[in-house]
């Protein structure tokens, strides 16, 4: 039986950092007779020759086209454009099994070329529960944004940095007046929603926490009376949205979304008044202007699809530790299975219904 072959290929996105396994956990895929290449990288936080010392293979960047075919091509963002054809099994996050922008499109490519997409987000438990994510992080830097821009000190473009700088950014905006700020985590007892209140806790804002008792009998009044919303709810089908058009003009003292779901083009947005994303150039965008006569204040949104990578290391040794022992089941006899065969029916699921 040929062993196991995962390929862990450059990122397409320059500003992505991150790496789905870090150098310190190559050598249990290693002991488990799997054959690990990684690419060169001009942007990933851990320098290849870690990955050599690792006992990795070393490959050119972009090389994944190559591969051979039974090798599993992992990353963590979107894939280059080309090629049109895609042959390989490939894991990462493609948002695409939601009606996504682009998602069609993403889906095609895997059907003209024989290739399969297992989605790093479809990769769940017998209760429909996610095994691995970037979550905590993404809520962490997400409440972070969002307390330092209406702190006044968030400047662009942005650039990753080590935790314990952002922790002194969010202590000295405590002190500078962030802590009278009213700030709502929504998913609060998710991943997403833990990491989002540790930041928020780190700058001294107060907190109000909604779950999915409080979403579901959602009262607007209330969650409009918060300086900031940070949207930490997933959700695979639409239900009542946060904050709609018609909420602009009312009265209200929310000022800021930091969206960290980050599912603008989707069906089941919470948060309609945004449909693109934000970027590390231009973090912040305005969404309304407010209107002084109705008592409502200018509102800005904070919608940065690859939060994590702006605290690349503590991201990706979190999720590493997570994914690598399910790598492990690559190679079970039979085949891949548990969360890898969840993963597997999805795209089956979402590949259906393109002609339906």
């Amino acid at each position: 039986m040929q062993p196991v072959h995962v390929w862990i290929r450059s990122e397409a996105r320059g500003t992505e950092r991150r790496a789905p396994v870090v150098p310190a956990d190559v050598p249990a895929l290693l002991d488990a007779g799997f054959e690990v290449t990684v690419e060169e990288s001009p942007q990933r936080i851990f320098p290849i020759e870690e990955y050599d010392a690792a006992g990795a293979s070393v490959v050119a960047e972009g090389t994944w086209t190559d591969a051979p075919h039974d090798a599993y091509v992992l990353g963590i963002k979107e894939l280059p454009d080309e090629p049109e054809s895609l042959r390989h099994q490939h894991i990462y996050f493609a948002h695409a099994f939601k009606g996504q922008e682009d998602a069609r499109r993403t889906l095609e490519r895997f059907r003209r070329g024989g290739g399969r997409l297992l989605d790093i987000e479809y990769l769940t438990d017998t209760d429909g529960k996610r095994v691995v994510a970037f979550g905590y992080w993404a809520g962490y830097m997400g409440a972070a944004l969002g307390v330092l821009h209406l702190a006044g000190t968030l400047t662009a473009p942005l650039h990753p940095m080590a935790k314990h700088e952002l922790d002194e950014h969010l202590e000295q905006a405590g002190k500078a007046g962030a802590d009278e700020l009213l700030a709502l985590v929504t998913g609060a007892r998710g991943r997403s929603g833990r990491g989002a209140q540790r930041a928020l806790v780190t700058a001294s804002v107060p907190i109000t926490r909604w779950d999915r008792q409080e979403t579901r009998d959602l009262h607007k009044q209330a969650l409009l009376g918060h300086d900031l919303l940070v949207n930490c709810v997933v959700t695979h089908t639409p239900t009542t949205p946060f904050v709609e058009h018609a909420d602009l003009e009312h009265e209200r003292r929310l000022r800021v979304l930091a969206d960290v779901t980050c599912d603008v083009t989707g069906p089941t947005n919470m948060l309609p008044v945004n449909t693109e994303i934000t970027t590390w150039q231009e973090p912040v965008r305005q969404l309304h202007a407010g209107n002084p006569e109705h008592g409502s204040a200018p509102l800005e949104v904070i919608a940065i699809d690859n939060l994590p990578s702006l605290l690349p290391r503590e991201a990706s040794e979190g999720f590493s530790a997570d994914l690598t022992p399910h790598l492990l089941g690559l190679a079970d006899e039979g085949g891949p299975s548990g969360p890898w065969r969840a993963a597997g029916r999805a795209f089956d699921q979402a590949l259906a219904e393109l002609d339906a």
